[in-house]
């Protein structure tokens, strides 16, 4: 029957009419559900430096365009808003439900600190440069960016508050990135951070944010970027031990080894420590305690040398989601205002455990 066929489909005249049933395979791609690759230029390579237009500025011109700037923008020396100096209304008193803003801090070094039990503690210095409120987007308006799982149904929606950070140059920016400062008011900033926050923490465009948005003692989550090592081996990337150093070993001193593929599995399986790039990620250090406040320069010394970043990197610091360290007892809602605040603070705030500088760490007593 099989011959028959063939000597039958081998003729042209029956060629048209038979029909060839061919089984189709379909294999799904793969590139489908992969995300695509963000290509950015790596922390360490330098940014260029260029000029938009040579307009060969004399020295008294530059300068007089410096003090056209400085008028129009005043710094924030004055610890009040060019924008808003009054108080911000109304203000709602704080419940434990509630999630007010975070600050963007530079991290600027690491510094010890000693307990007043004796024990010594590393720190890590923190300093809030510039920080301002851009921009306020209301629940209604607020479009979190879709991911491939559903986002969990809250019953009280979340705003978002746009915070600025480090003052920059208005004349070397571009149009479109000035618009967003000139409409809110304030000095064009470098860095900009999203925070989801309640509606009832909403603050308006200009107000500023200092150090002491925070106290001595609370628990904040610390979200930076890791340092760039580049591509790194198993020993460096993991934490491998290696092979030994003799006893017949041969150009495999800093190698992984068997990596257990073989057999019926026959491939690489996914999660298998092996060389590759290490570092340049966001990372998030979770119940991270302040011990020390400094209101004059805006600095935070918190618990622990592991923030992630280099020196003169920025961080951004809010409120611990962690169940167990949340607030217990009312912060500074929505966030500390120095022009409705009577009291004045110290130039520096210690936690209870922390031993200030300024006292005395011996006390001698004379016998009765």
């Amino acid at each position: 029957m099989t011959s028959l066929l063939k000597t039958i489909n081998g003729f042209q005249i029956f060629h048209k009419c038979l029909k060839q049933s061919i089984d189709m395979i379909t294999i799904p791609k793969r590139n489908k559900y992969l995300p695509k690759p963000r290509y950015r230029h790596p922390e360490w390579l330098p940014k260029p430096q260029r000029v938009l237009y040579d307009e060969q500025l004399t020295r008294d011109n530059k300068e007089f365009i410096d003090e056209v700037v400085k008028d129009k923008y005043p710094s924030t020396e004055t610890k009040l808003s060019p924008l808003k100096i009054d108080p911000i209304e109304p203000i709602v008193e704080w419940k434990p439900d509630m999630q007010r803003t975070g600050l963007i801090a530079k991290k600027i070094g690491v510094y010890p600190l000693w307990l007043k039990n004796g024990k010594k503690v590393t720190s890590t210095l923190l300093q809030i440069v510039d920080n301002e409120v851009v921009k306020y987007i209301p629940p209604e308006e607020f479009n979190p960016v879709k991911t491939r799982t559903p986002p969990i149904q809250v019953k009280n929606r979340r705003g978002c508050l746009v915070v600025g950070a480090e003052n920059i140059d208005p004349q070397l920016v571009t149009k479109e990135y000035y618009g967003i400062f000139n409409n809110a008011g304030v000095t064009p900033k470098r860095i900009l951070r999203r925070f989801i926050i309640s509606p009832q923490a909403a603050l308006q465009p200009g107000t500023p944010l200092f150090a002491t948005h925070f106290k001595p003692g609370e628990i904040v989550d610390i979200r930076g970027k890791t340092i760039d090592r580049g591509f790194q081996g198993v020993m460096k990337r993991w934490g491998f031990k290696g092979m030994p150093a003799s006893h017949g070993v041969t150009k495999t001193h800093r190698r992984p080894g068997n990596i257990g593929s073989g057999g019926t599995k026959a491939r690489v399986m996914p999660g298998t420590k092996m060389p590759g790039h290490m570092g340049n990620k966001w990372r998030i250090i979770r119940g991270v305690r302040i011990l020390r406040i400094n209101t004059k320069y805006n600095v935070i010394w918190v618990l622990g040398h592991n923030i992630p970043g280099e020196v003169n990197t920025y961080c951004y610091m809010y409120d611990t989601l962690l169940p167990l360290k949340k607030h217990k007892t009312a912060p500074n809602f929505p966030t500390y205002l120095p022009t409705i605040t009577e009291e004045s603070l110290s130039e520096e705030l210690y936690a209870d455990d922390v031993h200030p500088f300024t006292n005395p760490t011996l006390e001698f007593k004379e016998n009765s």
